[in-house]
């Protein structure tokens, strides 16, 4: 089935970036201990969350009353909504005369990407609430500030001698196109995990929600006029989206001693808010009801392809409905998870692959997916507590036509993961083929769009701007490495690591004065709204999404003059390229699969930590090699991505901790193998 591409309406993908920043300085100042803030120990290992943890349809209504509340104290009208652990939207409100639209804006001056375009504010609103509990566990509370401040070019951000955030690029994961998100039904919560309409966001306003320790959702809220990042991670910011949903969080807040200003990571504190409880301006706990809302204040309304317009409860995570239940049978011993349709069905069951004769077979994708998790329960956790914690990693095998063979899961693993961990594997395998160069060239230059909505009129006017050729990107990398057969031949065996190394707008990355990598777009050009490669993948499909969504509420969306006809919902598919269905990924954790020299996938692992990640899928898969007499293994050292150095400087390749596991104080593990 073709994939419509209107040129390249970039508008939608404005959507996908859902970046934004601020800043938190980890103090407590002003917040007094009591009910609902959050304070002290859970308790909580990885193991609370039992049938009865979710939201109720009374907590939906009280969270959206206690937000309401601030937004009215702060003359901010606002955009709530409220979301389950997998992703479902459980509640949206409009305030009266709330902002209808957020503009992306990275604040660096850049045109093109994602920048200058408006996006409904309802949809910024799911992505932040998706954001922070997707990134959220019993071992870590983390909000879409936290996310803003792993996703840029510094880490931390503002400081131009560091090196990238550990999470460089994660925006575009969980797309609206993705083949591995489950879709809205239409009618209520389902299995997830869901879709974002705009993928990940970085920018405040987006909060987990927590009941007795365990991660029951998160609220998202959209007031300002920005869709931004912060640049700079040295100051407290006040974020109005942010006050507003930290208050619809009373009674429900996260534990402090999980919060992400209690974690650390590269030896830098991680960001959780920038205000606390003691600053609101009204106590939540004294917030009218929600029924005692008028028509004056607001209302519940539906959202198009993610919320009926009535108030649900949530679904439990763990159990069947919610899409993430355990699999004691097929894998004991082991408290392992798998991704279930809702039914008890596993939807991604090791399987044989699809690509030939020397395919993966079905035993030894289980083979894989079993090592690697014995690796994570031994691994100790990176951002998680208590200290000492295994690693809540997510383990992804598919074959070398990106066709998913295999899915496991730890038991409190973060949700993100699914989406990000397949977009992992299919990174590595598809640039350690002979035809990732041929599909690249196979995807349409995209056109960067200008426009506004006119919501007065019923109207969105877009005009074509720049344009960009993602085939541009395998010139750069052959002139960069230099190689003139380079992601067409197959010689080279790319971790997502080493494609992280090139796809910096600094090689080597951080080091300022630098040229780009040959993936990236250079540092006066680049912002996380606007990539390179990355981005110009997902550009067309992410834009048709948000062309979609715009007629669903009622919009005419024109293209350079002409209206577009009406659009059916975006397909599986976010590139174009059959290989490559929800886009690629640019942080470590995933390796090509050999059998001898032959290519026959990529594992990927993903969920607690980079190097943990990277630790988990080398050391799963050569372990499950030694387990299956040599059959399949890693790439031959001589292979590898590590073998370049090109402008002088080294590729990475894997990168494992030094002394990683609970149980033992061996070092250097990855050594040799």
């Amino acid at each position: 089935m073709g994939i419509v591409r209107l040129g390249s309406l970039l508008i939608g993908v404005s959507l996908l970036v859902a970046c934004g920043g601020g800043s938190n300085t980890g103090s407590d100042t002003g917040t007094s201990p009591g009910p609902g803030t959050g304070n002290g120990d859970s308790g909580c290992t990885g193991s609370c969350a039992t049938a009865s943890s979710f939201l109720t349809e009374d907590d939906i209504r009280r969270i959206i009353a206690q937000a309401v509340n601030e937004a009215q104290a702060q003359n901010a009208p606002a955009t709530i909504t409220v979301v389950d652990r997998v992703g479902n939207v459980l509640g949206a409100y409009r305030m009266a005369n709330a902002r209808r639209t957020q503009r992306v804006d990275s604040g660096r001056g850049i045109t093109g990407g994602l920048e200058g375009l408006q996006i409904p504010s309802e949809l910024t609103a799911i992505a932040k609430a998706i954001t922070s509990v997707y990134f959220s566990s019993e071992g870590n509370a983390f909000t879409s500030r936290t996310a803003g401040q792993v996703a840029q070019e510094h880490f931390n951000p503002g400081d131009i001698t560091a090196p990238s955030g550990p999470l460089f690029g994660v925006q575009f994961s969980q797309l609206p196109c993705s083949d591995i998100s489950a879709r809205f039904n239409g009618t209520g919560p389902s299995a997830g995990p869901h879709r974002s309409p705009i993928g990940i966001a970085a920018d405040p306003g987006g909060v987990p929600l927590y009941k007795n320790g365990v991660p029951v959702g998160a609220i998202g809220v959209s007031a300002d006029e920005i869709y931004g990042v912060d640049t700079f991670a040295g100051d407290i910011d006040r974020n109005i989206d942010e006050t507003i949903a930290l208050a619809g969080t009373f009674g429900f807040a996260a534990p402090q001693d999980r919060r992400a200003d209690r974690i650390t990571a590269g030896g830098l504190t991680l960001r959780f808010t920038d205000v606390e409880f003691g600053q609101l301006a009204r106590d939540p706990a004294t917030a009218p009801t929600f029924a005692s809302l008028g028509a004056g204040a607001g209302q519940v309304f539906a959202i198009p392809a993610f919320f009926s317009g009535t108030i649900a409860r949530g679904l439990a995570f763990g159990q069947v409905e919610s899409g993430i239940r355990p699999d004691p049978v097929n894998f004991p011993g082991l408290d392992a998870f798998v991704v279930d349709d809702g039914t008890g069905t596993n939807r991604f069951p090791p399987r044989a692959g699809t690509d030939g004769a020397a395919a993966l077979s079905a035993t030894e994708v289980k083979t894989l997916l079993t090592e690697s998790l014995k690796v994570a329960n031994r691994t100790r956790a990176q951002v998680r507590k208590p200290l000492g914690s295994p690693a809540g990693e997510t383990i992804v095998v598919v074959d070398t036509n990106g066709v998913v063979l295999g899915i496991l899961r730890s038991r409190d693993a973060l949700v993100d993961a699914v989406d990000v961990t397949t977009q992992k594997a299919r990174t590595a395998a598809f640039f350690s083929g002979g035809y990732a160069a041929a599909d690249i060239a196979s995807v349409t230059p995209v056109r960067y769009l200008a426009g506004s909505l006119d919501l007065a009129n019923g109207r969105v006017a877009f005009t074509s701007t720049t344009s960009s050729d993602p085939s541009d990107a395998v010139d750069a990398v052959r002139a960069f490495l230099p190689s003139a057969t380079a992601f067409g031949d197959g010689a080279l065996a790319w971790s997502n690591r080493a494609i992280g190394n090139i796809s910096r707008p600094f090689y080597p990355d951080g080091v300022q004065g630098r040229p780009p990598g040959p993936l990236s777009l250079p540092i006066t050009d680049w912002s996380v709204f606007k990539t390179g490669l990355e981005l110009d993948l997902d550009y067309s499909q992410a834009a048709l999404f948000l062309a979609f969504y715009l007629q669903q509420i009622g919009l005419t969306v024109s293209l350079d003059g002409t209206d577009l006809p009406a659009l059916g919902e975006a397909p599986d598919n976010c590139t174009g390229i059959d290989r490559l269905p929800n886009g690629i990924t640019l942080f470590g954790g995933s390796f090509p699969i050999y059998r001898g020299n032959t290519l026959v996938g990529a594992i990927a692992a993903s969920g607690d930590g980079t190097d943990q990640s990277d630790l988990v899928a080398f050391l799963g898969l050569h372990n499950a090699g030694t387990a299956l007499a040599g059959a399949i293994g890693n790439a031959a050292p001589a292979r590898r991505a590590d073998t370049l150095v090109p402008q002088g400087a080294r590729l990475l390749y894997v990168q494992c901790p030094q002394s990683p596991f609970i149980d033992s104080n061996e070092q250097f593990v990855c050594e040799g193998k």
